[in-house]
C-alpha cells in the first residue's frame, strides 16, 4: 500500500526530530565528558576536556624531588593517559547514541591519543628514575653543555 504525501512528511518530520534530539544529547554528553589521570606516585594529576585540552594540573609536594626534565616527562605522560581516558569516555558516550557503527569508527579515528582499552594501553606512568636529594644535586651538579 502506498503512503500518501502527508503520512510520508509526518514520518520524515518525526525522523528529523529524533535525529535532532540525538544530536543534542550527543553534544551535551561530549561537553560534559573529560578525562583524568594521576602518576603512579600520586604526585601529578592532569584533567582534560573531551577534546584533550588540559583543564587542570595538580602538582603535589613530591614533585620538588624531581629533575625538571623528569617532571616534564611525567606531566606529558600523565596528560597522554588523561587524553586516552577522555577518549574512552567519548567512545562510550557516542556508542550509546550510534551503536557500534561506522559513525563510531569515524569518532575513534579522530582521537589522536586513542582511548584507554584500545589495545595500545602501556604501563601506567612508571615511577621516575631515582630521585636526587638537593644536597646530592649541589655536590654533583649535572653537566651543562654550552
Amino acid at each position: 500500500m502506498a503512503m500518501n504525501p502527508e503520512q510520508w512528511l509526518a514520518q520524515y518530520d518525526e525522523t528529523l526530530q529524533r535525529t535532532a534530539a540525538s544530536a543534542q544529547k550527543a553534544e551535551k554528553a561530549l561537553r560534559e565528558v573529560g578525562g583524568s589521570a594521576t602518576s603512579a606516585d600520586g604526585d601529578v594529576t592532569v584533567r582534560v576536556s573531551a577534546a584533550g585540552v588540559t583543564t587542570d594540573l595538580v602538582l603535589r609536594p613530591g614533585v620538588r624531588e624531581l629533575e625538571p626534565e623528569q617532571l616534564a616527562r611525567v606531566i606529558l605522560e600523565v596528560t597522554r593517559q588523561a587524553q586516552r581516558d577522555a577518549g574512552a569516555r567519548v567512545v562510550a558516550a557516542m556508542e550509546e547514541l550510534v551503536g557500534d557503527s561506522s559513525a563510531l569508527d569515524v569518532v575513534k579515528s579522530f582521537l589522536p591519543q586513542g582511548y584507554s582499552g584500545d589495545a595500545a594501553d602501556g604501563p601506567v606512568a612508571a615511577k621516575p628514575r631515582a630521585k636526587r636529594s638537593d644536597d646530592d644535586y649541589f655536590d654533583n651538579p649535572p653537566e651543562v653543555v654550552h
